[in-house]
């Protein structure tokens, strides 16, 4: 390549169109590096890499948050989820299950479940770190796109990031619950008739 008067001219960048370029990654990467910050990672602990699954007949619970957020893997993975807080939750026929591949052995399935014959699981300050959830749900008094860093109808610390998207309700009640999770914790979880199994092949909740 030549410049102007002819000369050869090499490795030259054009750095405004690398600053336009890059500004944009630069960016990205400072905006997370703020928000794991401002404390933006859902999971208080690295979780593991396999996601897990859960079911219920019901749910309803009183005080009722949900926003986005990152958790982290111990190999420092992101991994996004859909942060869903509860204050006060009961569960009716809850079942959890994890399957694990291991070479030579095959599938190896954990499988948990509680709340059955009228004795639900009852919960406080219940977080849900979420990649799906699914069922028939209704909502008292909820408020939709309410910026994440002002919700306070769920658990005290149930809040996301300024100008991230936010939802939360009174009350939620949700029938025929399918949720697929990377994290779950809870100041209280009380497991009425647990049960836990573990065996070979998939034997998951759904």
């Amino acid at each position: 390549m030549k410049d102007a008067h002819g000369r050869q001219v090499t490795g030259r960048v054009r750095w405004r169109r690398f600053a336009v370029l890059a500004v944009p990654g630069f960016a990205a990467t400072a905006a997370l590096a703020v928000a794991l910050a401002q404390g933006a990672l859902a999971a208080s602990f690295a979780v593991s890499g396999q996601e897990f699954k859960v079911s219920a007949q019901s749910l309803e619970g009183e005080g009722f948050a949900q926003y986005g957020g990152i958790d982290r893997n111990a190999r420092g993975k992101l991994l996004p989820v859909a942060v869903t807080a509860i204050k006060k939750a009961r569960l009716d026929d809850l079942c959890q299950s994890v399957v694990t591949t291991l070479p030579g052995l095959g599938d190896i399935s954990l499988r948990l479940t509680a709340g059955a014959g009228g004795k639900p699981v009852e919960a406080e300050n219940l977080f849900i770190d979420a990649t799906q959830l699914g069922g028939d749900a209704t909502f008292k008094n909820i408020e939709i796109g309410r910026d994440a860093s002002t919700l306070n109808k769920g658990p005290a610390s149930a809040q996301g990031l300024q100008d991230a998207f936010g939802q939360q309700a009174d009350k939620v009640v949700m029938t025929h619950v399918r949720q697929v999770a990377w994290a779950t914790n809870a100041g209280t979880f009380k497991l009425n008739g647990l049960n836990m199994k573990i065996g070979f092949g998939k034997q998951e909740c759904f």
